[in-house]
């Protein structure tokens, strides 16, 4: 069968001119032949197939990159994809919640209140989150060694545990968990929590919708002209194994500084 100039084999596999010719600078897709004199490039009527195939992947939002290990036979290459798609689906949805309750109960405007808080012996973990989105995987990975590492030691009290944030979530940061104890755990880092004087805004609510109090914290702060100084706190007040999610209670703090 006769080979196609590259206007019709677009045509034929409904990408475009500019389409095929960044695919074939990707290796994806390349032309069955090329003319030396002109460049012209032509496909093989048989390459139609591959080239929808790359139009539907590219539909489903599949990562270039991945739609060459797809092509290549690569065992499990949409595995990845689809979780990104699962946990973009899962943010999308606490992001909705959150607006719904923007929408009922108005911009947050939380009970602000000065608080002194006691230096603290604490045990640390930390783990990188890519950005905002990640923040918390991040935390919860975190929550996770702290627990199983109180767990070996056969606690008879309840956990205490404090998250530590940046104020800016948007790029790749540290994020830390601190465990209240008075003795070294295995696997973590100790360190004195300083105490001082904090604004205090306590949140009652799942741990996604705590941007929310956050924001009216960090509104009060700034109206009274406190700088916004981190780490953020979140005091885990309640037990989410044994408590709804709309019923648990987190008590977010941002250090006072005093003014100069």
């Amino acid at each position: 069968m006769d080979l196609l100039p590259i206007g019709q084999f677009a045509r034929l596999s409904r990408l475009s001119v500019k389409q095929l010719r960044h695919y074939a600078e990707l290796g994806l897709l390349t032309p069955a032949h090329v003319d030396e004199d002109s460049g012209y490039r032509y496909y093989h009527p048989s390459q139609a197939r591959q080239a929808l195939s790359i139009g539907l992947l590219r539909s489903l939002d599949v990562p270039l990159a991945v739609i060459g290990q797809v092509l290549s036979g690569t065992a499990g290459a949409l595995g990845h994809v689809r979780d990104d798609l699962e946990a973009e689906l899962q943010r999308r949805r606490r992001t909705l919640a959150a607006l719904e309750r923007v929408m009922e109960h108005g911009l947050p405007a939380a009970r602000v209140v000065e608080v002194e808080v006691p230096s603290m012996l604490v045990a640390v973990t930390a783990e990188q989150a890519a950005g905002d989105l990640d923040v918390g995987r991040a935390t919860s990975a975190c929550v996770e060694r702290l627990l199983a590492a109180w767990a070996v030691g056969e606690r008879q009290r309840a956990p205490e545990l404090i998250g530590l944030f940046p104020v800016e979530l948007s790029e790749p940061c540290t994020v830390e968990v601190a465990l209240v104890t008075g003795f070294p755990l295995p696997g973590t880092s100790p360190r004195v929590l300083p105490g001082g004087r904090f604004a205090q805004a306590t949140h009652l609510g799942p741990y996604e919708q705590i941007t929310l109090t956050s924001h009216a914290l960090l509104s009060w702060c700034a109206e009274r002209g406190h700088p916004a100084a981190g780490p953020v706190r979140e005091v885990y007040v309640s037990d989410p194994a044994v408590t709804a999610p709309d019923q648990l209670i987190t008590h977010v703090q941002i250090p006072l500084e005093e003014h100069s």
